[in-house]
């Protein structure tokens, strides 16, 4: 089966554990996530917008807050080279000497100016934060400046002691300078979200009659036809009802080499049209697209939290407190020690802004918000943050076989009658009825071979899934089951003991009641299996094929891919019990599979793994979805979900390890020595450790 075809069929791996689609659903559990960064908390005041990301108007509102800063700074830097100037100390030190009537005044309104505008982001947040009761980076440096610009107005008015004002001034430049760098920084890391959002083409040409006519994609129907011309981006998921042509759908599902598409077949808006043009019938509206579903999944995955996230919030949280505490004690002492209060005060500021917790509260979101996107344009769908994190610890991984590791493409290979009112035609005939509405692989195998052998095949009425054996309907007044060979040594101990070919996979025909033949099948293994599988026990991780099908097909399958365990003829509800045994003997599972017929035992999995589930993944049990069926994909999503975690540590390794060097150094422990740290060094050193955290999450790869 074409890569295409999976995104958007929920394929049911093994034949025979068929379950109603209603049923399907139920087992589905929305996880409710917190929405919410706490490092965002301070959204609307300070420009750090969710540094998550997210398309359109959090897109915009990030923008706009860049530009804030941007405004802000260069304001702030005109100010503050008049405050230089008329400031003692640095007067003294350039051997300057300028002085008028009201000079300190003017010195004073220009750093009041300063403080209000250029300090006003940090304020506000700090309001903010102290309203939601959940002190962070902001509390720091609005508490910092304000103590630095109360004191400083205090000396003008009289008590004893040197001002603070350029200190305060090129403290709130080099913030202000921070922010912005630090925002773009983060813009970059998010941006990935924004390159999907920009898939969808914002017009489609509209087919009405004779007439084209172009129309926003968002207004799209079901049922509209769209054209789509030669290079362009396809407008909306549909089916091909016209043309023919190659499409690249690489930055939706990973799949680099392009794809043909012919009349019939569906295709995903957002994929990039080849050279011939396509009349396409839209199948759903903008919203429900698989593109739409991504985007939202990737966001709500973004936002979700990690066990990781939760630990770096906790961390942030000290940090603030530890901040303080530092500040107060490090004032206290050099009082103690006999030093000025102005001295003691700017050693107090400068440990306040050097502790800020932004690198630790970037550390890990930015990495989540680079990790999300890359996967989803790899064909790998994130849903559940801590299991893709958790995917380092895997010890055994569970295959279901049909569709993933192997072709999924089954071929009838023998038939046989077992009842001589009927021939081998008519049970074919018979078989190709009840599976004509079935997209499962090995209905489409048998329907493909009755029409090949040019047989008519008859209305089937009365279909229904018996869940895990098999399939029923009405054909000509005959009732018809297709059913599992489990299913039919059940029934027919002495009828059903039949010698099939290793690597077949058998389904009974029954008519009436009473056996009437059997049909095997055999499915190709994917090329890419044996390799993938290889590829796991270099990564110490065990491979099991759990599988409905008969024990010498699961053998022979196992044989050939080198396999390390194999679980055959299994109904649904036996597959999450035979989970639940590999977990009792401690190990660490993931489970791939179809995500209805397999959502049990998905859910049952440390770590369950849907594939080729396309425009349905927003029903799924799994907490990671595979776009494509392809194996070497799990491997892609054990070595990233590593790669991701090194990261995160990385980051929290840096952004804690910062703290622990600069803020002895910003208390003054060299002082004796004569390095001492001012508030504006504090402040680039804040600045620089956020930038090092965004670099290197933006050096992620898959």
């Amino acid at each position: 089966m074409e890569k295409h075809q999976h995104m958007h069929m929920h394929m049911d791996h093994d034949h025979h554990d068929r379950e109603p689609e209603a049923n399907a659903h139920a087992g589905h559990v929305h996880e409710h996530t917190d929405h919410h960064h706490d490092h965002s908390r301070h959204t609307q005041d300070t420009g750090h917008a969710n540094h998550a990301g997210h398309g359109g108007h959090a897109g915009h509102d990030h923008h706009a807050m860049i530009r804030d800063f941007r405004q802000r700074f260069y304001v702030v830097l005109v100010l503050t080279i008049p405050v230089m100037l008329l400031s003692k100390m640095i007067q003294h030190w350039m051997g300057l000497n300028i002085s008028f009537p009201g000079d300190n005044y003017i010195l004073c309104g220009l750093s009041a100016v300063i403080f209000f505008y250029g300090g006003w982001p940090f304020l506000s947040g700090w309001w903010s934060e102290m309203r939601m009761r959940n002190p962070g980076m902001m509390t720091l440096i609005g508490f910092a400046i304000t103590v630095a610009f109360v004191y400083s107005v205090a000396t003008l008015f009289g008590l004893q002691g040197m001002d603070f004002f350029w200190e305060l001034a090129t403290l709130i430049l080099i913030m202000l300078l921070g922010h912005w760098i630090e925002m773009k920084s983060v813009a970059g890391a998010s941006r990935e979200l924004e390159l999907l959002v920009q898939l969808m083409p914002a017009e489609a040409h509209l087919v009405e009659g004779g007439n084209i006519r172009e129309v926003k994609t968002d207004s799209l129907q079901p049922g509209d036809i769209v054209l789509i011309k030669p290079g362009e981006k396809v407008a909306a998921d549909g089916t091909v009802t016209e043309g023919n042509s190659y499409l690249n759908e690489s930055m939706l599902t990973g799949e680099s080499k392009p794809v043909k598409k012919s009349t019939g077949d569906r295709v995903i808006a957002g994929s990039i049209n080849g050279n011939q043009a396509l009349h396409v019938k839209v199948s759903h509206n903008a919203a429900s697209s698989y593109l739409s579903q991504v985007i939202k999944l990737v966001n709500d995955a973004q936002q979700a939290k990690s066990n990781t996230q939760l630990l770096a919030d906790k961390a942030a949280r000290w940090l603030t407190i530890i901040a303080i505490v530092a500040g107060i004690a490090t004032f206290a002492y050099w009082r103690i020690d006999g030093q000025s209060i102005s001295f003691a005060m700017e050693r107090m500021v400068t440990v306040i802004v050097i502790c800020c917790p932004h690198a630790l509260g970037l550390a890990v979101p930015l990495v989540v918000a680079r990790s999300t996107t890359v996967a989803a344009k790899n064909g790998l769908l994130i849903k559940n943050r801590t299991a893709f994190e958790n995917a380092r610890k895997i010890t055994t991984l569970v295959f279901d076989k049909t569709g993933t590791l192997t072709v999924g493409k089954f071929q009838v290979v023998q038939l046989e009658t077992l009842d001589n009112r009927f021939s081998k035609q008519e049970i074919l005939t018979l078989a190709a009825a009840v599976e004509q509405q079935s997209e499962h692989p090995i209905a489409t195998g048998i329907v493909d071979k009755a029409r090949a052998e040019g047989l008519q095949i008859p209305a089937a009425s009365d279909m229904q899934a018996m869940a895990g054996k098999g399939i029923s309907a009405t054909v000509n007044g005959k009732k018809v089951q297709v059913v599992s060979p489990a299913y039919a040594k059940e029934q027919f101990p002495q009828q059903a003991a039949v010698e099939q070919s290793d690597t077949g996979t058998l389904s009974f025909v029954i008519v009436d009641g009473q056996p009437a033949g059997y049909i095997v099948l055999a499915d190709e293994i994917r090329p890419e299996s044996l390799p993938a599988i290889q590829a796991l026990k270099k990564e110490h991780i065990a491979s099991v094929l759990l599988t409905g099908d008969n024990k010498k097909v699961a053998a022979a399958v196992a044989q050939q891919l080198q396999l390390d365990n194999y679980i055959a003829e299994v109904l649904p509800h036996q597959k999450l019990e035979a989970i639940k045994k590999l977990q009792e003997s401690g190990q660490y599972v993931a489970m791939t599979g179809d995500g209805i017929n397999d959502a049990p035992a998905l859910a049952q999995a440390d770590i369950g793994i849907a594939i080729g589930s396309g425009s349905d993944i927003a029903a799924e049990t799994a907490g990671i979805v595979l776009v494509n069926s392809n194996p070497q994909d799990i491997v892609s999503l054990v070595r990233f979900g590593k790669a991701t975690y090194r990261k995160m540590i990385q980051n929290l390794a840096w952004a804690t390890g910062y703290n622990v060097i600069t803020m002895p150094l910003a208390a003054g422990v060299l002082y004796h020595w004569g390095i001492l740290l001012s508030p504006a060094a504090g402040a680039a050193l804040m600045t620089v450790s956020t930038v090092i955290v965004a670099i290197n999450a933006r050096l992620l790869k898959l």
